[in-house]
């Protein structure tokens, strides 16, 4: 019976002690060092041990950062040296409106980093997120206009960026093609009805013919 109780009497009590301002987490048989220590929160665990289980000359304490806060744990954010080139346009350039597309195209070294992200602009208005875009020069009037792309972090600052001005130019061409056809229209809308009967069947004799 003697032999069963020589354990358990003598068994030590393990404390948990919490280092207030790093979040370090120590166990030890000895808390009494820790007690007079400021900013040590020093508790009883659960867990209890044997004096004789750990060798002769091992600490009997046992450190961990498992409740480290979030903040020490992650690692900090690194400022990494975009170089970020604009391929297309590649040179300040004409487009002719409507016709053609402004296409754009951009690459960016090395591979953006979780969470920052690559932002197109238009005259100083955002129309893409990425590496491409392309705009409609029906939408955009005649003159210069600017692109600027820009790479972004998550907190939203500037790390790398990249402008180039554009001309959209009106194509006469098309617009005096366009300025014929609807005065053309326009007169026929002002012909008596019976006019436009004999244009609609001279154009159908013209098919048959």
């Amino acid at each position: 019976m003697a032999s069963l109780c020589a354990p358990l009497s003598n068994a030590a009590p393990i404390y948990k002690v919490i280092d207030e301002q790093t979040g370090q987490i120590t166990f030890t048989d000895r808390p009494q060092s820790y007690e007079e220590q400021a900013g040590k929160q020093v508790s009883q665990t659960s867990v209890n041990t044997g004096e004789s289980s750990a060798p002769k000359g091992m600490p009997s304490e046992v450190r961990g950062n498992t409740d480290l806060p979030a903040a020490a744990a992650t690692k900090p954010a690194v400022n990494i040296n975009y170089q970020l080139s604009m391929i297309e346009p590649s040179t300040e350039r004409a487009y002719q409106r409507p016709a053609q597309s402004i296409v754009i195209a951009l690459d960016v070294k090395p591979a953006l980093q979780n969470g920052d992200q690559v932002s197109i602009y238009l005259d100083d208005k955002e129309i893409a997120q990425g590496l491409s875009a392309s705009v409609a020069t029906v939408d955009l009037q005649p003159g210069p206009h600017s692109i600027r792309a820009v790479v972004k972090t998550v907190s939203g600052q500037t790390r790398q960026q990249v402008n180039r001005t554009v001309h959209v130019i009106q194509n006469t061409l098309i617009l005096q093609k366009k300025k014929k056809l609807a005065e053309q229209l326009l007169a026929y809308e002002r012909l008596p009805w019976h006019q436009k009967v004999l244009l609609k069947m001279r154009g159908n004799d013209a098919v048959s013919q």
